[in-house]
């Protein structure tokens, strides 16, 4: 079976956490929404569609959130609730294929190649989880569909909320062309700049770049860069793959020296993968910091606790403890990211959230 040959679905839930709150408290319906609560170093988990065109979105900070949506309702989260409708979701898509891999409590992608139910096409296949969905949860969800991965998540984000899109064989390359680069999965704030410096700024760009060139200014993602710039992604759906780690970094503009806008840039990162923490209800035992230097020589700095890194507060001070432990800097830091590892399967829902990395 070649590659190009694969049904490929990818289902995204919309809005699921503020979604659950909507439909569980009627008050809220049609009111700006998020999930998260409304402290000094509180973040948002989740943000309700009316919420997010106030530009409220999830990890952003709290008080930010607050500034940007005066009348936004915070909610504390019940993830419990949420991994309970996330079953109830997983058993449909088990009803037509093994072969699932979950992204977080709320995305999937599945393999349909050979459904279960003999549905003869992907996009009807994809129609009958989201009502079977909508009939057993009350909740809405978008999907995409295309002979792979990549172009299936774009797909999905194509006719949300509530929708679905298709990219068929063979329009693979001409999708992605038009689309800019910042929208590919995988190319960050960051990255997006750079390509733009570049010249690079659409898919199309992208493509006329060579694989010698993609590798010299991008290193190991520049075969990838090439790859999807052609609409091409080889890797299978793989179900319950365990995640070993899950981390967030940024490149700053102007290399930083001051201690108080590095400890806070590290808290952001520490934000970032804590609120990956709560949507995979996963919890690691070691904390690691990386810094870049100017000169880019990179440290790391890790420590692992007696129990598991299980409050925003432990994940806050280890990753503060472990920034300061290169103070004072005599040379600028241009990156600081921060990850959680050595997680602790047992009773783990097997979830992933990919989050952006910035470099």
């Amino acid at each position: 079976m070649g590659f190009d040959t694969r049904k490929i679905i990818h289902v995204d839930l919309d809005a699921f956490y503020a979604s659950v709150e909507q439909r569980d408290n009627p008050t809220l319906r049609g009111r700006p929404v998020a999930v998260g609560y409304a402290a000094k170093r509180g973040v948002v988990a989740a943000a309700s569609y009316e919420a997010r065109k106030f530009g409220v979105r999830s990890a952003l900070p709290s008080t930010t959130a607050q500034r940007k949506c005066p009348d936004l309702v915070f909610v504390p989260p019940r993830f419990e609730v949420y991994r309970a409708v996330s079953k109830e979701i997983h058993a449909i898509f088990a009803d037509y294929t093994p072969l699932i891999e979950p992204l977080s409590l709320d995305e999937a992608y599945l393999d349909v190649t050979d459904n279960l139910r003999a549905i003869p096409t992907a996009a009807a296949t994809a129609a009958e989880i989201r009502a079977r969905i909508f009939e057993k949860t009350g909740l809405t969800a978008s999907a995409g569909i295309s002979y792979n991965k990549f172009l299936a998540k774009l797909a999905s984000d194509h006719r949300k909320p509530n929708g679905q899109f298709v990219i068929p064989p063979g329009k693979g390359a001409a999708f992605v062309e038009a689309l800019p680069v910042g929208k590919f999965h995988g190319v960050g704030p960051v990255t997006a700049e750079k390509m733009s410096q570049l010249g690079i700024r659409t898919g199309a760009d992208l493509r006329t770049r060579s694989l010698e060139f993609l590798a010299q200014h991008f290193g190991k993602s520049g075969p990838w860069y090439y790859a999807v710039a052609r609409g091409e992604d080889d890797r299978p759906v793989v179900p319950d793959r365990p995640r070993k780690s899950s981390g967030s970094e940024t490149t700053f503009s102007d290399d930083l020296t001051d201690a108080a806008a590095i400890e806070k840039a590290v808290l952001e990162q520490a934000d970032e993968v804590w609120t990956w923490c709560l949507k995979a209800n996963a919890y690691g035992r070691t904390v690691t910091v990386k810094i870049k230097y100017a000169d880019f020589r990179q440290a790391t700095r890790s420590r692992s606790v007696g129990g598991m890194i299980d409050s925003h507060a432990i994940l806050h001070q280890t990753s503060l403890d472990l920034i300061r432990s290169v103070f004072p800097v005599e040379l600028g830091i241009r990156l600081v990211g921060v990850s959680v590892s050595n997680f602790d399967r047992s009773g783990q829902e097997t979830a992933q959230l990919d989050l952006a990395l910035s470099a």
